[in-house]
């Protein structure tokens, strides 16, 4: 273990995270699993990021929300992604105080963030198909920037409340993180001091965000589906479903793992538990969900095909 610094109260200067597992044979075949999944998220995250930026028949707010969903996807993956891949290869896996701090802000951040672009997604597809012919003037470039801003802002806020109250404490009993990154939980566990108020502050932030952001997915689509079931012709119905089916499975695999980390009981968490859940919702649903917008959406996919027509016409 690490030395703690003595000073008026013993206090950690870093920690040692207990990673993924314990067990060194696994250690191999694990690293080539998650830079395979870390190479994926980054390829798809990008891609999709410069493919809606390029292509002409993608400059709509639907597109405009997807850019920013696949920038903070990427973001933190790779705030937690690049850091786990090192620790498969060191002796002994190792945060600075500083850098945990600096972990755990960009997490909390890119989580909050997500929540309401996932929010605001949700009300453009409720614009698109309830008033079709308002579509361009209500969810014009502004608005569309002012929901994008507002979620950064809440976001960074987010992070710097949580990381701030978490960092307040005393970490002088052990400095042993039973996590593969910088967490909330894990961290508030192994604090000396009293953390009631900051445990406090971090359910309501998670309940908010998370009653908040999902209330206005679901009042989004119960008014969608409303109006769905009043549309005479079929294939209108199919297209509407359709437009709404990509985001509806993000919705619905986020914030299923979120609910199940945050939402149970405190007496019946378990660290190996939460620790799958969190490889889920931070390394494979960043990856995921480029690959559930790219096949579930014809646009995406049209857009493929005319860049490497393009990329095949200047290469020849």
């Amino acid at each position: 273990m690490i030395k703690l610094n003595k000073t008026s109260q013993t206090q950690a200067t870093a920690f040692i995270l207990m990673g993924v597992t314990s067990r060194p044979e696994l250690q191999g075949s694990l690293f080539v699993m998650f830079l395979l999944n870390y190479m994926a998220t980054a390829a798809g995250n990008l891609g999709l990021i410069i493919l809606t930026s390029v292509d002409f028949h993608l400059q709509t707010p639907m597109y405009f929300f997807l850019r920013h969903l696949a920038l903070v996807d990427f973001g933190y993956s790779t705030a937690i992604g690049t850091k786990m891949l090192v620790s498969f290869i060191e002796e002994k896996n190792i945060i600075s105080y500083n850098g945990c701090a600096v972990q755990l802000f960009f997490v909390g951040m890119f989580i909050a963030i997500e929540l309401f672009v996932l929010s605001a997604m949700a009300y453009d597809r409720y614009v698109a198909i309830c008033k079709p012919l308002l579509y361009m003037v209500i969810m014009s470039d502004r608005v569309c920037w002012i929901f994008v801003a507002i979620s950064y802002l809440y976001g960074i806020m987010v992070g710097l409340v949580i990381t701030t109250e978490i960092f307040k404490s005393s970490f002088c009993e052990s400095n042993i993180i039973r996590h593969f990154y910088c967490d909330c939980l894990p961290l508030l566990s192994i604090a000396c001091s009293d953390t009631s108020e900051t445990e406090l502050i971090i359910m309501t932030f998670a309940a908010l965000d998370l009653v908040s952001s999902l209330s206005i997915i679901l009042i989004s689509y119960v008014l969608i589906l409303v109006a769905i079931l009043r549309m005479n012709s079929a294939e209108g119905r199919q297209k509407a479903f359709s437009t709404c089916g990509s985001h509806l499975t993000v919705v619905a695999v986020f914030y299923g793992t979120l609910l199940f980390m945050y939402l149970q009981p405190q007496s019946s968490h378990s660290f190996d538990k939460d620790k799958m859940a969190s490889v889920f919702y931070t390394l494979v649903i960043p990856m995921l969900n480029p690959l559930i917008y790219s096949l579930r959406n014809k646009e995406v996919k049209g857009a493929l095909k005319r860049l490497f027509k393009k990329l095949c016409k200047h290469s020849l």
